[in-house]
Protein backbone atom coordinates (compact mmCIF):
# COMPACT_ATOMS: atom_id res chain seq x y z
CA UNK A 1 0.00 0.00 0.00
CA UNK A 2 1.74 3.46 -1.25
CA UNK A 3 1.52 5.72 1.80
CA UNK A 4 2.07 9.57 1.58
CA UNK A 5 3.76 10.68 5.46
CA UNK A 6 5.52 13.66 5.21
CA UNK A 7 9.29 13.56 6.71
CA UNK A 8 8.29 15.21 9.55
CA UNK A 9 5.34 12.59 10.63
CA UNK A 10 8.27 10.05 9.91
CA UNK A 11 10.14 11.38 12.45
CA UNK A 12 7.79 10.18 14.97
CA UNK A 13 8.45 6.57 15.80
CA UNK A 14 4.62 5.76 15.75
CA UNK A 15 3.79 6.74 12.53
CA UNK A 16 6.69 5.10 11.26
CA UNK A 17 5.77 2.19 12.47
CA UNK A 18 2.29 2.93 11.31
CA UNK A 19 3.96 3.57 7.81
CA UNK A 20 5.89 0.04 7.53
CA UNK A 21 2.81 -1.64 8.49
CA UNK A 22 1.02 0.17 5.84
CA UNK A 23 3.22 -0.70 3.27
CA UNK A 24 3.22 -4.47 3.97
CA UNK A 25 -0.56 -4.65 3.17
CA UNK A 26 -1.52 -5.71 -0.62
CA UNK A 27 -5.12 -5.02 -0.56
CA UNK A 28 -5.47 -8.64 -0.89
CA UNK A 29 -8.66 -9.49 1.37
CA UNK A 30 -8.00 -12.36 2.84
CA UNK A 31 -8.30 -10.95 6.03
CA UNK A 32 -12.19 -10.64 5.73
CA UNK A 33 -12.95 -13.68 5.28
CA UNK A 34 -11.79 -14.53 9.18
CA UNK A 35 -13.14 -11.12 10.51
CA UNK A 36 -15.84 -11.32 12.95
CA UNK A 37 -17.69 -8.28 12.76
CA UNK A 38 -17.16 -8.61 8.36
CA UNK A 39 -18.74 -12.17 8.33
CA UNK A 40 -21.58 -10.74 10.38
CA UNK A 41 -22.17 -7.31 8.59
CA UNK A 42 -20.58 -7.40 5.60
CA UNK A 43 -19.29 -4.18 5.99
CA UNK A 44 -16.19 -3.58 4.37
CA UNK A 45 -15.06 -0.73 6.53
CA UNK A 46 -15.95 -3.32 9.23
CA UNK A 47 -13.05 -5.21 8.14
CA UNK A 48 -9.38 -4.88 8.90
CA UNK A 49 -9.17 -3.71 4.96
CA UNK A 50 -11.60 -1.39 5.22
CA UNK A 51 -10.56 0.25 8.76
CA UNK A 52 -6.54 -0.14 7.32
CA UNK A 53 -8.19 2.94 4.81
CA UNK A 54 -9.77 4.67 7.64
CA UNK A 55 -7.03 4.92 9.77
CA UNK A 56 -4.17 5.53 7.10
CA UNK A 57 -6.39 8.46 5.97
CA UNK A 58 -6.29 9.73 9.38
CA UNK A 59 -2.87 9.29 9.94
CA UNK A 60 -1.82 10.86 6.89
CA UNK A 61 -3.56 13.79 7.05
CA UNK A 62 -2.82 14.11 10.86
CA UNK A 63 -6.73 14.34 11.27
CA UNK A 64 -8.98 14.51 14.25
CA UNK A 65 -10.70 11.04 13.69
CA UNK A 66 -14.27 11.36 12.36
CA UNK A 67 -17.58 9.87 13.60
CA UNK A 68 -17.57 7.49 11.27
CA UNK A 69 -13.74 5.79 11.96
CA UNK A 70 -14.42 5.73 15.54
CA UNK A 71 -17.50 3.80 14.75
CA UNK A 72 -15.92 1.37 13.09
CA UNK A 73 -12.73 0.85 15.11
CA UNK A 74 -15.31 0.56 18.08
CA UNK A 75 -16.43 -2.53 16.83
CA UNK A 76 -13.29 -4.06 15.94
CA UNK A 77 -12.58 -7.14 18.65
CA UNK A 78 -9.01 -6.88 18.01
CA UNK A 79 -9.53 -10.53 17.86
CA UNK A 80 -6.00 -10.40 15.67
CA UNK A 81 -7.80 -13.18 13.06
CA UNK A 82 -6.58 -11.27 10.22
CA UNK A 83 -3.07 -11.53 11.24
CA UNK A 84 -3.53 -14.65 11.27
CA UNK A 85 -4.77 -15.13 8.04
CA UNK A 86 -3.10 -12.52 6.05
CA UNK A 87 -0.29 -13.72 3.55
CA UNK A 88 1.72 -10.32 3.89
CA UNK A 89 2.59 -10.27 7.51
CA UNK A 90 0.22 -7.12 8.35
CA UNK A 91 0.86 -6.34 12.03
CA UNK A 92 -2.70 -4.77 12.11
CA UNK A 93 -2.85 -5.25 15.90
CA UNK A 94 -0.04 -2.41 16.25
CA UNK A 95 -1.89 -0.59 14.33
CA UNK A 96 -5.25 -0.53 15.55
CA UNK A 97 -3.71 0.09 19.09
CA UNK A 98 -2.25 3.39 17.40
CA UNK A 99 -5.55 4.63 16.09
CA UNK A 100 -7.77 3.76 19.80
CA UNK A 101 -5.13 6.23 21.48
CA UNK A 102 -5.42 9.12 18.67
CA UNK A 103 -9.37 8.22 19.38
CA UNK A 104 -8.85 8.65 23.12
CA UNK A 105 -7.12 11.75 22.80
CA UNK A 106 -8.46 13.52 19.90
CA UNK A 107 -12.28 12.68 20.06
CA UNK A 108 -14.56 14.03 22.13
CA UNK A 109 -17.55 10.81 22.89
CA UNK A 110 -20.85 11.54 24.48
CA UNK A 111 -20.05 12.75 28.27
CA UNK A 112 -22.40 9.03 29.33
CA UNK A 113 -19.79 7.07 27.14
CA UNK A 114 -16.75 9.00 28.56
CA UNK A 115 -18.16 8.08 31.84
CA UNK A 116 -18.59 4.30 31.33
CA UNK A 117 -15.31 3.71 29.91
CA UNK A 118 -13.58 5.72 32.87
CA UNK A 119 -15.33 3.51 35.53
CA UNK A 120 -14.49 0.23 33.65
CA UNK A 121 -10.83 1.85 33.27
CA UNK A 122 -10.82 2.33 37.38
CA UNK A 123 -12.99 -0.46 38.11
CA UNK A 124 -11.54 -3.54 36.18
CA UNK A 125 -7.91 -3.59 36.76
CA UNK A 126 -8.68 -2.98 40.43
CA UNK A 127 -9.30 -6.44 42.21
CA UNK A 128 -10.71 -4.42 45.33
CA UNK A 129 -12.91 -1.82 43.59
CA UNK A 130 -13.86 -4.91 40.84
CA UNK A 131 -15.53 -7.30 43.86
CA UNK A 132 -17.59 -4.14 45.26
CA UNK A 133 -18.57 -3.54 41.93
CA UNK A 134 -19.68 -7.42 41.68
CA UNK A 135 -21.74 -6.96 44.61
CA UNK A 136 -23.46 -4.13 43.23
CA UNK A 137 -24.10 -5.86 40.20
CA UNK A 138 -25.64 -8.42 42.10
CA UNK A 139 -28.17 -6.10 43.77
CA UNK A 140 -29.32 -4.06 40.76
CA UNK A 141 -29.59 -7.49 38.53
CA UNK A 142 -32.98 -7.54 39.51
CA UNK A 143 -34.27 -4.30 38.69
CA UNK A 144 -32.49 -4.69 34.57
CA UNK A 145 -36.04 -5.82 33.60
CA UNK A 146 -37.43 -2.77 34.42
CA UNK A 147 -34.44 -0.19 31.97
CA UNK A 148 -36.45 0.44 28.75
CA UNK A 149 -35.41 -1.50 25.85
CA UNK A 150 -33.71 0.89 23.50
CA UNK A 151 -34.35 1.09 20.35
CA UNK A 152 -31.96 -0.24 17.67
CA UNK A 153 -28.79 2.00 16.30
CA UNK A 154 -25.13 1.66 15.22
CA UNK A 155 -23.56 2.25 18.20
CA UNK A 156 -25.08 0.98 21.68
CA UNK A 157 -26.24 3.34 23.95
CA UNK A 158 -26.10 3.60 27.98
CA UNK A 159 -28.81 1.14 28.60
CA UNK A 160 -27.74 -1.25 26.35
CA UNK A 161 -24.59 -1.30 27.89
CA UNK A 162 -25.92 -1.41 31.44
CA UNK A 163 -27.80 -4.42 30.59
CA UNK A 164 -24.81 -6.12 29.29
CA UNK A 165 -22.94 -5.42 32.85
CA UNK A 166 -25.61 -6.76 34.58
CA UNK A 167 -26.24 -9.72 32.86
CA UNK A 168 -22.40 -10.82 32.98
CA UNK A 169 -22.99 -9.97 36.67
CA UNK A 170 -21.58 -14.16 38.70
CA UNK A 171 -25.00 -15.10 40.28
CA UNK A 172 -21.90 -15.68 43.41
CA UNK A 173 -18.56 -14.94 44.03
CA UNK A 174 -16.07 -17.42 45.27
CA UNK A 175 -13.65 -15.89 48.36
CA UNK A 176 -10.55 -14.38 47.32
CA UNK A 177 -7.20 -16.92 46.50
CA UNK A 178 -4.31 -16.29 47.73
CA UNK A 179 -2.65 -12.92 48.72
CA UNK A 180 0.05 -11.01 46.62
CA UNK A 181 3.25 -11.88 48.13
CA UNK A 182 2.91 -15.52 48.44
CA UNK A 183 5.12 -18.21 47.75
CA UNK A 184 4.32 -21.68 46.94
CA UNK A 185 6.94 -24.17 47.73
CA UNK A 186 7.64 -27.01 45.23
CA UNK A 187 6.66 -30.67 46.59
CA UNK A 188 10.06 -32.98 46.35
CA UNK A 189 12.88 -32.14 44.57
CA UNK A 190 12.37 -28.12 42.91
CA UNK A 191 13.36 -27.91 39.76
CA UNK A 192 11.96 -24.44 38.85
CA UNK A 193 10.76 -20.98 40.16
CA UNK A 194 8.17 -19.27 38.37
CA UNK A 195 6.07 -16.09 38.99
CA UNK A 196 2.41 -16.61 38.68
CA UNK A 197 0.38 -13.69 36.78
CA UNK A 198 -2.31 -12.95 39.36
CA UNK A 199 -4.57 -11.05 37.33
CA UNK A 200 -7.68 -8.66 37.49
CA UNK A 201 -11.00 -10.13 36.64
CA UNK A 202 -9.86 -13.11 36.90
CA UNK A 203 -8.86 -13.15 40.79
CA UNK A 204 -12.19 -12.06 41.47
CA UNK A 205 -14.20 -14.25 39.46
CA UNK A 206 -12.32 -17.40 39.57
CA UNK A 207 -9.63 -17.55 41.86
CA UNK A 208 -9.68 -21.44 41.89
CA UNK A 209 -7.54 -21.31 37.71
CA UNK A 210 -4.66 -19.78 39.30
CA UNK A 211 -5.55 -22.13 42.44
CA UNK A 212 -5.18 -25.11 39.75
CA UNK A 213 -2.02 -23.63 38.12
CA UNK A 214 -0.30 -23.67 41.67
CA UNK A 215 -1.55 -27.58 42.41
CA UNK A 216 0.12 -28.25 39.25
CA UNK A 217 2.97 -26.84 39.32
CA UNK A 218 4.43 -27.36 42.89
CA UNK A 219 3.05 -31.24 42.13
CA UNK A 220 5.56 -31.13 39.67
CA UNK A 221 8.55 -29.65 41.55
CA UNK A 222 8.00 -26.13 40.90
CA UNK A 223 8.09 -22.99 43.24
CA UNK A 224 5.20 -20.25 42.70
CA UNK A 225 5.62 -16.91 43.74
CA UNK A 226 2.79 -14.34 43.79
CA UNK A 227 4.89 -11.26 43.06
CA UNK A 228 3.85 -8.95 45.75
CA UNK A 229 4.20 -5.03 43.42
CA UNK A 230 2.22 -6.56 40.37
CA UNK A 231 -0.29 -4.66 39.01
CA UNK A 232 -3.11 -4.88 36.14
CA UNK A 233 -1.02 -5.86 33.03
CA UNK A 234 -2.53 -2.89 31.24
CA UNK A 235 -4.71 -4.82 28.86
CA UNK A 236 -8.15 -3.68 29.44
CA UNK A 237 -6.63 0.06 29.38
CA UNK A 238 -4.43 -0.14 26.52
CA UNK A 239 -7.57 -1.80 24.41
CA UNK A 240 -9.34 1.18 25.61
CA UNK A 241 -7.28 3.92 23.93
CA UNK A 242 -5.16 4.94 27.37
CA UNK A 243 -1.90 4.57 26.67
CA UNK A 244 -0.63 6.83 29.59
CA UNK A 245 -2.04 4.23 31.97
CA UNK A 246 -1.21 0.88 30.03
CA UNK A 247 2.42 1.89 29.97
CA UNK A 248 2.68 3.41 33.64
CA UNK A 249 0.66 -0.52 34.40
CA UNK A 250 3.73 -2.43 31.94
CA UNK A 251 6.34 -0.10 33.87
CA UNK A 252 5.44 -0.75 37.32
CA UNK A 253 4.83 -4.71 36.29
CA UNK A 254 8.69 -4.42 34.63
CA UNK A 255 10.28 -3.27 37.71
CA UNK A 256 8.94 -5.86 40.07
CA UNK A 257 9.00 -8.56 37.92
CA UNK A 258 13.09 -7.65 37.44
CA UNK A 259 13.23 -6.99 40.79
CA UNK A 260 12.04 -10.86 41.46
CA UNK A 261 14.35 -12.47 38.66
CA UNK A 262 17.18 -10.40 39.68
CA UNK A 263 16.69 -11.70 43.60
CA UNK A 264 15.75 -15.20 43.89
CA UNK A 265 15.36 -15.65 40.12
CA UNK A 266 12.80 -16.52 37.60
CA UNK A 267 12.59 -19.20 34.98
CA UNK A 268 9.32 -18.00 33.85
CA UNK A 269 6.11 -15.27 33.83
CA UNK A 270 3.36 -17.82 33.47
CA UNK A 271 -0.15 -16.45 32.47
CA UNK A 272 -3.21 -18.22 33.24
CA UNK A 273 -5.45 -15.50 31.17
CA UNK A 274 -4.22 -15.70 27.62
CA UNK A 275 -5.57 -11.92 26.83
CA UNK A 276 -3.40 -10.51 29.26
CA UNK A 277 -0.58 -13.10 28.20
CA UNK A 278 -0.69 -11.39 24.81
CA UNK A 279 -0.23 -7.97 25.91
CA UNK A 280 2.89 -8.90 28.43
CA UNK A 281 4.52 -10.49 25.30
CA UNK A 282 4.59 -7.16 23.63
CA UNK A 283 5.88 -5.42 26.82
CA UNK A 284 9.16 -5.06 24.81
CA UNK A 285 7.52 -3.47 21.84
CA UNK A 286 5.38 -0.89 23.67
CA UNK A 287 8.37 -0.10 25.53
CA UNK A 288 10.85 0.10 23.14
CA UNK A 289 11.68 4.30 22.93
CA UNK A 290 11.62 4.28 26.84
CA UNK A 291 15.67 4.75 27.68
CA UNK A 292 14.87 3.29 31.20
CA UNK A 293 12.45 0.39 30.49
CA UNK A 294 13.56 -0.71 27.21
CA UNK A 295 15.91 -3.39 28.29
CA UNK A 296 14.03 -4.77 31.03
CA UNK A 297 10.68 -4.79 29.25
CA UNK A 298 12.24 -6.91 26.70
CA UNK A 299 13.88 -9.47 29.13
CA UNK A 300 9.78 -9.66 30.97
CA UNK A 301 8.44 -10.30 27.08
CA UNK A 302 10.66 -12.98 26.68
CA UNK A 303 10.47 -14.38 30.08
CA UNK A 304 6.51 -14.79 29.14
CA UNK A 305 4.48 -17.89 28.87
CA UNK A 306 1.00 -19.14 28.67
CA UNK A 307 0.62 -21.72 31.26
CA UNK A 308 0.18 -24.71 28.71
CA UNK A 309 3.50 -23.71 26.71
CA UNK A 310 5.43 -24.13 30.24
CA UNK A 311 3.74 -27.17 31.59
CA UNK A 312 4.69 -28.82 28.56
CA UNK A 313 7.81 -29.49 29.40
CA UNK A 314 7.40 -30.86 33.24
CA UNK A 315 6.43 -33.76 31.66
CA UNK A 316 2.67 -34.31 32.71
CA UNK A 317 1.80 -37.81 33.60
CA UNK A 318 -2.35 -38.66 34.36
CA UNK A 319 -3.04 -40.49 37.38
CA UNK A 320 -6.90 -40.16 37.34
CA UNK A 321 -9.37 -41.77 35.19
CA UNK A 322 -11.68 -39.25 33.24
CA UNK A 323 -14.28 -41.95 31.94
CA UNK A 324 -13.82 -40.49 28.41
CA UNK A 325 -14.89 -37.02 29.36
CA UNK A 326 -15.62 -35.19 25.67
CA UNK A 327 -14.10 -32.05 25.97
CA UNK A 328 -14.73 -28.55 23.34
CA UNK A 329 -11.85 -26.77 23.23
CA UNK A 330 -12.35 -22.98 22.88
CA UNK A 331 -8.91 -21.76 21.24
CA UNK A 332 -9.08 -18.29 23.06
CA UNK A 333 -8.32 -15.31 19.98
CA UNK A 334 -5.19 -14.16 21.93
CA UNK A 335 -4.21 -17.21 22.49
CA UNK A 336 -4.39 -18.95 18.72
CA UNK A 337 -3.82 -15.54 16.72
CA UNK A 338 -2.02 -13.24 18.94
CA UNK A 339 0.30 -15.43 21.11
CA UNK A 340 0.03 -18.11 18.12
CA UNK A 341 -0.44 -21.33 20.29
CA UNK A 342 -2.73 -23.52 18.39
CA UNK A 343 -2.19 -27.15 18.74
CA UNK A 344 -0.37 -27.55 22.22
CA UNK A 345 -3.45 -26.91 24.92
CA UNK A 346 -5.42 -29.98 22.81
CA UNK A 347 -2.59 -31.91 22.76
CA UNK A 348 -1.85 -31.74 26.17
CA UNK A 349 -5.95 -32.58 27.52
CA UNK A 350 -5.57 -35.00 25.09
CA UNK A 351 -2.11 -36.74 26.10
CA UNK A 352 -3.84 -36.30 29.89
CA UNK A 353 -6.71 -38.72 29.27
CA UNK A 354 -9.44 -36.17 27.42
CA UNK A 355 -11.53 -36.69 24.27
CA UNK A 356 -10.92 -33.86 22.59
CA UNK A 357 -13.12 -32.06 19.99
CA UNK A 358 -12.23 -28.94 17.99
CA UNK A 359 -14.91 -26.53 17.43
CA UNK A 360 -15.92 -25.41 14.07
CA UNK A 361 -15.73 -22.24 13.36
CA UNK A 362 -12.74 -21.88 15.66
CA UNK A 363 -10.75 -19.21 14.10
CA UNK A 364 -14.52 -16.61 15.08
CA UNK A 365 -14.48 -14.62 18.08
CA UNK A 366 -16.47 -15.70 20.75
CA UNK A 367 -17.85 -12.09 21.51
CA UNK A 368 -15.62 -11.05 24.82
CA UNK A 369 -12.95 -9.19 23.94
CA UNK A 370 -11.83 -7.44 27.21
CA UNK A 371 -14.74 -4.98 27.83
CA UNK A 372 -16.08 -5.61 23.96
CA UNK A 373 -19.49 -7.17 25.25
CA UNK A 374 -19.86 -4.32 27.44
CA UNK A 375 -19.48 -1.18 25.06
CA UNK A 376 -20.63 -3.41 21.67
CA UNK A 377 -23.10 -6.19 23.25
CA UNK A 378 -25.67 -6.55 20.28
CA UNK A 379 -22.59 -7.95 17.92
CA UNK A 380 -20.86 -9.79 21.34
CA UNK A 381 -23.97 -11.20 21.79
CA UNK A 382 -24.74 -12.36 18.14
CA UNK A 383 -21.05 -14.13 18.55
CA UNK A 384 -21.31 -15.79 21.47
CA UNK A 385 -24.60 -17.39 20.24
CA UNK A 386 -22.57 -18.43 16.58
CA UNK A 387 -19.90 -19.77 19.12
CA UNK A 388 -22.10 -21.61 21.33
CA UNK A 389 -24.10 -23.30 18.51
CA UNK A 390 -21.14 -24.49 17.30
CA UNK A 391 -19.67 -25.87 20.72
CA UNK A 392 -22.77 -27.50 21.13
CA UNK A 393 -22.79 -28.97 17.39
CA UNK A 394 -19.87 -31.84 19.17
CA UNK A 395 -21.90 -32.14 21.90
CA UNK A 396 -19.33 -32.04 24.64
CA UNK A 397 -19.24 -32.86 28.39
CA UNK A 398 -17.22 -30.04 29.50
CA UNK A 399 -15.87 -26.66 27.45
CA UNK A 400 -11.79 -26.29 28.03
CA UNK A 401 -10.73 -22.59 27.32
CA UNK A 402 -7.65 -20.69 28.25
CA UNK A 403 -8.52 -17.23 29.36
CA UNK A 404 -11.45 -16.06 31.77
CA UNK A 405 -13.06 -13.20 29.56
CA UNK A 406 -14.06 -16.19 26.75
CA UNK A 407 -14.76 -18.64 29.61
CA UNK A 408 -17.57 -15.87 30.92
CA UNK A 409 -18.85 -14.83 27.56
CA UNK A 410 -19.41 -18.52 26.69
CA UNK A 411 -20.70 -19.98 30.08
CA UNK A 412 -23.45 -16.80 30.22
CA UNK A 413 -24.79 -18.89 26.74
CA UNK A 414 -24.14 -22.76 27.68
CA UNK A 415 -25.38 -24.84 30.81
CA UNK A 416 -22.07 -26.73 29.87
CA UNK A 417 -19.20 -26.56 32.22
CA UNK A 418 -16.98 -24.03 31.01
CA UNK A 419 -13.63 -24.69 32.82
CA UNK A 420 -10.35 -23.65 32.30
CA UNK A 421 -7.34 -26.21 30.64
CA UNK A 422 -5.27 -26.11 33.53
CA UNK A 423 -7.88 -26.86 35.76
CA UNK A 424 -8.20 -29.83 33.80
CA UNK A 425 -4.68 -30.91 33.39
CA UNK A 426 -4.38 -30.36 37.47
CA UNK A 427 -7.20 -32.85 37.78
CA UNK A 428 -5.72 -35.25 34.94
CA UNK A 429 -2.80 -35.51 36.89
CA UNK A 430 -3.88 -35.60 40.83
CA UNK A 431 -5.54 -32.56 41.88
CA UNK A 432 -9.09 -31.71 42.31
CA UNK A 433 -11.84 -32.43 39.60
CA UNK A 434 -12.99 -28.52 38.21
CA UNK A 435 -15.45 -26.58 39.75
CA UNK A 436 -18.30 -25.42 37.56
CA UNK A 437 -18.96 -22.49 35.23
CA UNK A 438 -16.89 -19.40 36.39
CA UNK A 439 -20.12 -17.50 35.94
CA UNK A 440 -22.36 -19.80 38.20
Amino acid sequence: MKTEFSLAQLANPDIAEADKILRACVHCGFCTATCPTYVLLGDELDSPRGRIYLIKEMLEKDQAPTSEVVKHVDRCLSCLACMTTCPSGVNYMHLVDQARVRIEQRYQRPLAERLLRRVLAFVLPDPQWFRISMRLAQLARPLAVFLPTPRPSATPGLIQRLKAMLALAPGRLPAPGALPGSVFAALGKKRGRVALLQGCAQQVLAPRINQAAISLLTRHGIEVVLVKDEQCCGALTHHLGDDEDALARARANVAAWHKEAAGEGLDAILVTTSGCGTVIKDYGYLLREDAVFAADAAKVSALAKDITEYVAGLGLAPSTQQDNIVVAYHSACSLQHGQKITGLPKELLSKNGFVVKDVPESHLCCGSAGTYNILQPELAGRLRDRKVANIASVKPDMIAAGNIGCMVQIASGTSVPVVHTIELLDWATGGSRPALNASS
